[in-house]
């Protein structure tokens, strides 16, 4: 039996249903999906300052949560995380530009992890509502394990301003 982590998705370029689910199907190459939440649509958050006028336009997104049983390491998980993200046309041009995929590792069981290639539990995932609001579909309980909250507190907290609406 594998390690369960949970993981973000998302895409605001092209058809986003189909990179997602196109996604979700790799990510059988390196452990068993388990469950998925429901797809969402989000608005664009956390462009810095400077590139708003550039990113005014951007396209929404659309993001999951996913929880993945798998036997890799972490390093491992991430190298074939952003090896997925290549093979799918992904080029880190721009930061919080637009993305045909992104995918995140937000938990790894409740391992704490901070390296200059890594960082688990995902730094920003608490302040992120895009990115609790799926995961709490799917596993309301898990435990942050530096705030000693679960997810469904940490959603509960969020002050209000991000959109999120759940698609399907």
């Amino acid at each position: 039996m594998g390690t369960i982590v949970h993981l973000s998705l998302g895409s605001n370029v092209g058809d986003r249903a189909r990179l997602l689910h196109d996604a979700i199907a790799r990510l059988n190459d390196y452990g068993t999906v388990r469950t998925v939440s429901h797809f969402y649509e989000t608005e664009p958050v956390d462009v810095p300052g400077d590139l708003v006028g550039d990113l005014a336009g951007q396209d929404w997104f659309l993001n999951c949560a996913l929880a993945l049983e798998t036997a890799e390491s972490p390093t491992q998980l991430i190298s074939n995380l952003l090896g997925i993200e290549r093979s799918m046309g992904r080029v880190r041009t721009q930061a919080k530009g637009p993305r045909i995929i992104d995918i995140d590792i937000l938990l790894f069981a409740d391992l704490v992890l901070n390296t200059p290639e890594l960082t688990i539990p995902h730094a920003e995932m608490h302040k992120r509502r895009f990115v609790l609001e799926p995961l709490a579909e799917i596993a309301a309980e898990a435990r942050h394990p530096l705030l000693g909250k679960t997810v469904r507190e940490l959603l509960e907290e969020l002050p209000a301003g991000q959109i999120v609406i759940r698609k399907n």
